[in-house]
């Protein structure tokens, strides 16, 4: 398995389909991908570049929203890795999509691959389950993510999987048999997704318990968002890159709290979102419910190479982790002689170019490691690492104990149990803040996002 992130992923592609020799990146310096043969560094009258090579598939696999008798397949934003892959292909493209038409009259801005590029292509209802697909002013009907599916698949990786693969990948021998099986009401659910306002089912289901005290994440996350917010307000962010999990519970929280006080900082996504408002009674990044209240949908590209790292945006990015080391580098790939983790995602490309990067994680010595087992992401743009046990910040280039939370027991008791759960002899500023205890309102603000605390417990 060769890792790679999105952006150099996409970036290969893109070589291959406008036929470069190779494409100038700025990710994956400083990182264990570094290392992976389609990546080097080169000297030119510019200054040092990175270059990719190209990646030419055989055939690509796309699922469209529409297409039309003649092969022109339609798809709809965001687009996440684009078309790259479509275009790169040595013979084309075999096309899934919701609807085959007759005539796409009126849609040709809609048009991304066409008919010349497609070798096949099959009318396949919900071929993006349990994904979503968001498809406004087209001749479908959109759908929204099927969160409880990924949940069940995620558990049975943890149990019988076999069994799992059985009914959902080998018993069904017809795409109408897989449907049968979701069954009718789920898919009229998963269409219901996609109203903006769908949150409010689930809001009432899973009512925010507003007595149960925090957990350890969420003393966590609480600081994560103090912290985010400080650093909006000290590079005067444009954008709030929020990391999965904890980390982007932390920086919604963080981007509500700016917008009342006035700033204009806005939410992106690396799946093509800027300006995006998440709703309450979903933890998830990539809600389609949020889609049509989006100002702004397009692809990873324009996320994670012009707003992230592009000139005149400054973007704060707020990443999770499960190890990250006493120079900020962060390992989310794997753990050398144990399991695979999750990969990069966008994480690379951020942190290698955003104005400054805020870590969300737990205080302890499997996760504060003097060395990270795998660098997934380089540590450079780290400016603060932050836990449920207290913050370090970076001073003069070095990641030190800066603050820590009130509470029992002297200053340096509270700073000698952060620092001793650190896998390296870590410094400490001279003088170290006190943290305000988290309050209620901290927490029910993270809860309002996660009330059944999938993340948060």
């Amino acid at each position: 398995v060769e890792h790679w992130s999105i952006l150099p992923f996409t970036q290969r592609l893109e070589a291959a389909a406008r036929g470069l020799p190779a494409i100038v990146t700025g990710s994956l310096e400083g990182s264990s991908m570094a290392d992976n043969d389609a990546f080097a560094t080169a000297s030119s009258p510019f200054g040092d570049v990175g270059l990719l090579a190209p990646l030419v598939p055989d055939v690509t696999l796309v699922h469209g929203a529409v297409a039309d008798e003649e092969g022109n397949v339609v798809l709809s934003e965001p687009l996440l890795e684009n078309v790259w892959g479509a275009w790169a292909a040595r013979r084309g493209v075999i096309a899934t999509v919701e609807r085959v038409v007759e005539s796409l009259d009126g849609l040709g801005h809609r048009t991304k691959i066409p008919a010349h590029r497609v070798l096949a292509v099959v009318e396949t209802p919900f071929g993006a389950h349990p994904g979503g697909l968001y498809a406004p002013g087209l001749p479908m009907r959109s759908y929204g993510e099927d969160i409880a599916f990924w949940t069940e698949a995620r558990a049975a990786t943890r149990g019988d999987f076999d069994a799992w693969a059985r009914q959902w990948v080998l018993e069904p021998t017809t795409h109408a048999a897989y449907l049968d099986r979701l069954g009718i009401d789920r898919l009229e659910w998963l269409k219901g997704r996609t109203d903006p306002m769908s949150w409010q089912t689930d809001a009432d289901a899973h009512p925010v318990d507003e007595e149960e005290p925090p957990s350890q994440w969420e003393q966590a996350a609480a600081y994560g968002a103090r912290e985010v917010l400080a650093e909006v307000h000290a590079v005067d962010a444009d954008a709030v890159l929020a990391g999965a999990g904890v980390a982007n519970l932390a920086a919604w929280v963080a981007v509500a709290r700016a917008g009342e006080a006035g700033h204009r900082v806005k939410l992106t996504a690396e799946l093509g979102m800027w300006g995006y408002t998440p709703t309450p009674a979903d933890p998830y990044i990539f809600n389609h419910r949020v889609f049509p209240g989006t100002p702004l949908l397009s692809d990873a590209s324009t996320v994670l190479g012009m707003v992230v790292g592009g000139p005149g945006t400054r973007t704060v990015a707020c990443l999770g982790a499960a190890q990250v080391d006493r120079h900020g580098n962060l390992n989310s790939t794997s753990i050398p002689g144990g399991p695979f983790l999750v990969g990069s995602g966008g994480a690379n490309d951020v942190a290698s170019r955003a104005t400054s990067c805020v870590v969300v994680s737990l205080a302890r010595p499997e996760r504060l490691v003097e060395r990270v087992g795998y660098v997934t992401s380089p540590g450079r743009r780290v400016t603060r690492i932050v836990t449920d046990r207290g913050v370090l910040r970076r001073d003069n280039g070095v990641l030190r104990v800066a603050a820590v939370p009130s509470g029992v027991g002297s200053l340096a008791e509270r700073v000698r149990a952060l620092a001793g759960v650190c896998g390296w002899d870590v410094e400490v500023v001279r003088q170290v803040e006190e943290l305000d205890p988290v309050t209620h309102d901290e927490v029910t603000a993270l809860r309002r996002y996660d009330p059944e605390r999938l993340f948060l417990a």
